[in-house]
């Protein structure tokens, strides 16, 4: 691995998400990988049933 690309990972291991941007990388993942079973799932979809499971479990 080069040292250029081993910076880049040991920075992206010290990096810590903040709630949102958890939450919107958990829907980003939901969507792409819906997308690919389904092509007609949308984003806002996806954040419909997101909300629907956070209005369901806190």
């Amino acid at each position: 691995m080069g040292k250029d690309l081993e910076k880049l990972i040991e920075a992206a291991r010290r990096v810590e998400m903040t709630a949102a941007q958890s939450e919107g990388q958990r829907r980003s993942f939901a969507y792409g990988n819906a997308g690919l079973e389904n092509d007609r799932i949308t984003r806002e979809m996806v954040d419909a049933q997101a909300e629907k499971l956070k209005a369901k479990h806190g």
